[in-house]
């Protein structure tokens, strides 16, 4: 019979208590070396949560050093052209905690950051973000509560970065498969592949 984990002892049950340098491992600032991965992080996964509790975890991605390290307790990164749902910043104006995952492509380490969000507008590093001649209107900023490293495990089990690994294309769902598949839709996938394509084609 499955059994249900409620509490955390019984989770202990099943997994040992980290060694002491691993339970501690968080800062509340900026380090020299996570700046450096931070800066050349073109990616990164950004999670919130509502008020009632349910969360988002929304992909960014920007070229590398798009992410501002505005002090050593502080990341600023824009908020560009999107669906125009504003899950993530609404759900900040509900509840400004967040977590952050950054990734190095080919590196199989992660820097995460938990902090607590504000939505800014007018800021003075604004054009600092611009792409493709246009400054971002609205920025997020972080104020770093907690940042460690999290090992490679994941990525060597899953050989993300290993090509040889990967699926062919062909055999993929395309993003207008899925959204068909998941929205009823008589709309042939091929056009919404067609209105997405030309839509990433103009992220800014």
């Amino acid at each position: 019979m499955t059994r249900v984990i409620g509490t955390e002892a019984e989770l202990r049950e099943y997994v040992a208590p980290p060694p002491q340098f691993i339970a501690e491992k968080g800062i509340d600032h900026i380090d020299p070396e996570s700046r450096r991965f931070i800066e050349m992080s073109p990616f990164f996964l950004l999670a919130t949560s509502a008020e009632d509790g349910t969360c988002d975890v929304s992909p960014r991605g920007d070229p590398a050093g798009s992410v501002l390290v505005l002090d050593d307790r502080t990341l600023a990164f824009a908020d560009r052209k999107g669906n125009g749902r504003l899950d993530s910043l609404v759900n900040l104006l509900q509840r400004p905690r967040v977590g952050m995952v950054f990734m190095v492509p080919g590196s199989g380490d992660t820097v995460r950051v938990n902090g607590h969000a504000r939505i800014v507008a007018d800021a003075p590093y604004l054009d600092r973000m611009a792409m493709k001649s246009v400054i971002p209107k609205l920025a997020v900023e972080v104020v770093v509560e907690e940042l460690f490293l999290h090992c490679a495990r994941a990525f060597t089990r899953s050989r993300l970065w290993d090509t040889t690994t990967w699926p062919l294309k062909a055999d993929v769902p395309s993003a207008g498969q899925i959204a068909k598949s998941i929205s009823g839709t008589e709309v042939e996938a091929k056009v919404i592949d067609d209105a997405l394509d030309l839509a990433a084609a103009d992220p800014y």
